[in-house]
């Protein structure tokens, strides 16, 4: 049985929590043959990175990143006292570390002298989150008397293209690269976040890619199931900072969890099913801190529930675009056009919604004040010589609301008690979207109605 476990940055916080990470890893191999590690960077480590590289960029101030260097040299050194016992172990970690840290030091001077942050180098740099952290972790699993060793996602065989910064895989190699590793019993602990073009080049998968490393790495190697271990036992039905009462979904499907995680279930990265769902391979979500809870098991299969609607999600950092014409009545290209503003703008568009008159078009956009004002400047820009467009309005005040359960395909009358609910909450609704899956229902409301909607919501349709 081969079973893949990865662990966030919380999980991996510091080095008693990475001791607590190995002690899982070692328990779980004791029952399953072979056992594969994803890691995250520790806590806070890759935000650190993103705003070093902004600031290297001053050559002006060498002296921040000294600082920065010695910052980041300390806190992996109290993380490698803590989760290794051994002397021998430590001072191998150790030399790991000290090198990594000191090529880390080379780059960002190097960034600082050109004066130039390019997408590769950027990359790059982000990369040492994940490095850093999984010789520790490897260590630590030695340390309690397992033969263990790391790779970087590219050394594992995750191949991806060049689109630095959120690199698509083109190529596995996994299953040749890991396999072996696990044939001898060694337990490999692998970089999430990172890839390797077919050049060398270390390639990053975007925010919250630890989650699609893992499901990469499971579906390669036809694991029995993968497993994401973080903060929280398994997916809950509403957000716990928001709503009271909130519950556990012990069990849901594929499609599902992609909308939960599509429309704010921060617990899970939204690319991470599609490799597993291909498969038809189990993912769990388990809670570090709490290993003996089942969390939530996610399959192939329909699992049912005695509520129509299973979460209610949100999103919080969006605006909404409306473009109103009439003169876009009829009119065939208009929305090609609209979609190519958009994309030079590197929208992150998230909803759609169009009336059947044609003289208006909503569309919420994941970003904030400065992604708007780029979408505002691209839309005008393309229509600038045009009388289809009369008006481009933006709205950031705004929130999304996800209604997410299998249940609700060809359940009667469901949007209408939704929507009935929603107006008891006293919100006002200011665009509507459903996909064709008919599992997701979504729409807009003001950000202050939030919590008060979110609420009453969950008190109405979960039981």
């Amino acid at each position: 049985m081969v079973t893949v476990m990865k662990f966030g940055g919380t999980s991996i916080g510091d080095g008693k929590r990475m001791r607590h990470v190995a002690k899982i890893v070692t328990d779980k191999k004791k029952k399953d043959k072979d056992v594969v590690v994803v890691t995250s960077a520790m806590t806070q480590i890759t935000n650190s990175l993103i705003d070093i590289s902004k600031e290297a960029l001053d050559v002006r101030d060498i002296k921040r990143i000294n600082n920065f260097v010695e910052d980041i040299k300390k806190k992996h050194e109290e993380a490698i006292e803590d989760a290794i016992k051994s002397e021998n172990i430590k001072r191998d970690v150790r030399k790991t570390i000290y090198n990594l840290i000191d090529e880390l030091e080379k780059v960002l001077i190097g960034v600082a002298y050109l004066g130039e942050l390019t997408p590769k180098s950027r990359d790059y740099i982000l990369s040492f989150g994940e490095r850093l952290s999984a010789p520790i972790l490897s260590g630590a699993i030695k340390d309690l008397g397992y033969s263990s060793t790391y790779l970087t996602g590219g050394e594992a065989g995750i191949i991806t293209d060049e689109n630095y910064g959120c690199a698509r895989p083109i190529r596995l190699e996994v299953k040749e690269k890991v396999g072996p590793l696990l044939r001898e019993g060694i337990i490999p602990v692998i970089t999430g976040f990172i890839g390797s073009t077919e050049k060398g080049n270390i390639t990053t998968l975007g925010r919250g890619g630890s989650d699609y490393s893992a499901a990469l790495v499971g579906a390669d190697l036809d694991a029995d199931i993968v497993e994401i271990w973080t903060d929280v036992s398994g997916i809950l039905t509403s957000d716990p900072r928001i709503v009271k009462n909130v519950k556990r979904i012990p069990r849901m499907s594929y499609i599902e969890a992609m909308e939960l995680a599509y429309f704010g279930a921060k617990v899970l990265h939204p690319r991470t099913i599609e490799p597993l769902m291909e498969k038809n391979i189990p993912l769990r979500i388990k809670n570090t801190f709490d290993p003996e809870n089942e969390g939530t098991l996610i399959t192939n299969s329909k699992e049912e529930s005695n509520n129509i609607i299973k979460a209610i999600t949100a999103i919080k950092d969006v605006f909404l675009i409306n473009i109103f014409g009439a003169g876009m009545v009829g009119v065939s290209g208009t929305a090609a056009r609209i979609f190519s503003a958009l994309g030079r703008a590197d929208a992150n568009v998230i909803l759609i919604s169009q009336g059947s008159s044609e003289t208006n078009i909503s569309i919420v956009v994941y970003g904030d004040g400065e992604e708007a004002e780029r979408c505002l400047k691209e839309l005008r820009g393309e229509f600038k010589n045009s009388n289809l467009i009369r008006d481009i309005s933006i709205d950031m005040d705004i929130a999304v609301v996800s209604a997410v359960g299998a249940g609700m395909k060809g359940s009667r009358g469901i949007a209408g008690r939704l929507f009935t609910a929603v107006a008891e909450s006293g919100a006002n609704i200011k665009m509507i979207a459903q996909g064709s899956s008919e599992v997701n229902i979504s729409f807009v409301i003001g950000e202050n109605e939030l919590q008060r909607c979110l609420q009453t919501l969950h008190d109405t349709f979960i039981k």
